[in-house]
């Protein structure tokens, strides 16, 4: 993978935290991280904080993806047709392997709807659970990409340095009370070239990093990445031989207050994922 902004589930990634672009609101006590919204202009070094955490998480884990630098061609500029992002009324998938949707269409539409799913599975929670990230990754890359990452992967993962700057315990867990979040929502995805049985496709969505739960000094924040996924038919199905990021586009965040500890745990628990299709 390259190592221009790169990410990361499936993730690994840029920085998937925030970049300045995005304003997240912070508490006015110490006591609920997810409080009410400060009326300041002056920075946090709570902001500080965070974004400091997500970028260490992103370096990770594009130090545990990159590959050899490969040349390639520049993303396309031309405007997508009216009906580029439309439903187009065939029916998602209903087969997973390690929880994550597969058997897309050997076609334009198959290989965008696989590239948004391996992007929330790359960048789900289960990367930081050794067993689940196993199962992540055989079922995302093509096979001799697989065993060329997961080595790396893992000892990336199982840093306790690393866990620790994040706020996790050893093995990926959360401290007892707080919730661990790590979640990509994809808002939208372009075919970068096709080729058949290759395909590069730009899936744009937001993140979401940081620990929910009363006393947390890594609140949830958002931001918002592009990654640009390499695939290849094989056997059936769209794997993925290298990816890249880049940040943006992100939009104007609204003046709206930060979710409760409470709400924000009780969300990422009550409201599960979706698989991605069109």
């Amino acid at each position: 993978m390259s190592n221009d902004e790169q990410y990361g589930g499936g993730g690994s990634y840029g920085e998937v935290g925030g970049t300045g672009q995005t304003r997240t609101r912070l508490p006015d006590t110490p006591a609920d991280p997810y409080g009410p919204t400060r009326r300041t202009p002056r920075a946090s070094r709570g902001l500080v904080t965070v974004v400091g955490v997500v970028v260490l998480l992103i370096a990770a884990i594009a130090f545990a993806n990159q590959g050899p630098d490969t040349p390639g061609d520049d993303p396309s500029d031309k405007p997508p047709t009216a009906s580029s992002t439309a439903p187009t009324g065939t029916t998602p998938v209903t087969d997973k392997a390690a929880g994550i949707p597969k058997g897309f269409a050997h076609d334009e539409q198959g290989a965008q709807s696989a590239a948004a799913n391996y992007a929330v599975a790359l960048g789900s929670d289960g990367m930081f659970d050794a067993t689940r990230r196993r199962a992540i990754v055989q079922a995302v890359y093509l096979p001799d990409v697989a065993a060329a990452r997961q080595n790396d992967l893992d000892k990336v993962y199982a840093d306790q340095a690393f866990l620790g700057r994040i706020g996790l315990e050893a093995g990926g867990k959360a401290p007892k009370g707080l919730t661990f979040i790590s979640r990509l929502n994809p808002v939208g995805t372009k075919v970068e070239k096709f080729d058949g049985d290759t395909a590069s496709v730009s899936v744009w969505y937001s993140a979401l990093f940081g620990l929910a739960g009363e006393g947390s000094k890594n609140p949830v924040a958002e931001g918002w990445y592009t990654n640009t996924f390499e695939l290849r038919w094989l056997n059936g199905e769209w794997r993925v031989s290298d990816f890249t990021q880049k940040d943006g586009p992100a939009p104007v965040g609204r003046d709206q207050s930060a979710a409760s500890a409470e709400e924000m745990a009780a969300a990422v628990s009550q409201f599960g994922g979706l698989t991605y299709a069109r």
